[in-house]
């Protein structure tokens, strides 16, 4: 008896997270990415974060979920090139989650820097390695923003910083921070399951549970010494929280931003321009990372 339908689609590296972002937004349960050709993803260039040339998607929808809109849309893609492939499929009721986790694999962020899933023996063990596992929290490295924002990190972290994770979800940049060498991290989110995700994550990766206090917005400490701040959000929130960064920040103190498309990038720096200079604009297909440091 099929209880599902798997929609399987080919793209290529520059669209597969706007397709992506689409199937979530339109009532997929899941979206996994997996190689659609023969294109390892070795240690990509310092800034640069990618998929595989050909992707492959596949969004998990419930039978009775109206696909009609998104099949439309996924045609017009089709018809303007951005999409090779469009395949359904009905699938018997099972234990999806699990079928879905089997394709999430390890992933390299930068020269020093893996993020493993708990099933997956770690690819080098002499590496830093987060584990992740895909959950209710946002954030296991698969996304473009959350790619960029590791690359930067891996880059940028030095050894005794203390950091804040702004909308930290899964706590994956808390968490890497720590791994790389910062001294204490502070990670912040409006959704009460991020912040226990977080803390799952802290015993899942075998650090001291006070290296990475969490906390919802109202209830941070506003005289917490942060010397990093690494916010992965969206361009609406993070327009709105630039004179709360700025008070969190000392001059010097660094800052990464994320979650914000091309075409907002204008916007996010001309906002933040009175407090903090950011100069680093790294991309990968429509999303952007913006990066740079406090004003004296």
């Amino acid at each position: 008896m099929t209880h599902w339908l798997e929609i399987t689609i080919t793209t290529s590296a520059a669209h597969a997270n706007a397709i992506a972002d689409y199937l979530h937004d339109n009532g997929a349960s899941a979206v996994t990415f997996q190689d659609a050709g023969d294109d390892p993803i070795l240690e990509p260039a310092p800034g640069h974060a990618r998929l595989w040339q050909t992707t492959r998607l596949t969004g998990l929808f419930e039978q009775q979920h109206e696909i009609t809109p998104l099949l439309a849309w996924l045609n017009q893609q089709q018809h303007a090139q951005r999409i090779d492939e469009i395949h359904i499929n009905g699938l018997a009721d099972q234990d999806w989650v699990r079928t879905c986790l089997q394709d999430v694999k390890p992933m390299r962020m930068g020269q020093r820097l893996w993020i493993c899933p708990s099933w997956h023996t770690p690819p080098d063990p002499t590496a830093i390695n987060v584990i992740i596992d895909p959950g209710l929290a946002f954030g296991t490295g698969t996304h473009a923003t959350t790619a960029l924002c590791l690359h930067w990190l891996d880059e940028n972290i030095h050894g005794n910083e203390r950091v804040i994770d702004y909308g930290c979800g899964s706590g994956i940049l808390a968490l890497a921070a720590l791994k790389l060498g910062a001294q204490l991290a502070l990670g912040i989110d409006t959704d009460p399951q991020a912040l226990v995700t977080t803390a799952e994550n802290v015993a899942r990766n075998h650090l001291p549970a006070a290296k990475l206090l969490t906390a919802l917005p109202d209830d941070m400490p506003m005289d917490f010494h942060a010397d990093m701040i690494a916010a992965n959000i969206l361009a609406q929130p993070l327009l709105h929280l630039v004179t709360r960064f700025a008070k969190l920040l000392p001059p010097g103190g660094k800052i990464v931003l994320s979650g914000i498309l091309v075409a907002q990038v204008d916007a996010i720096k001309k906002a933040y321009a009175p407090w903090f200079d950011l100069p680093t604009v790294t991309t990968q297909a429509e999303w952007a990372c913006l990066a740079g440091q406090r004003r004296a």
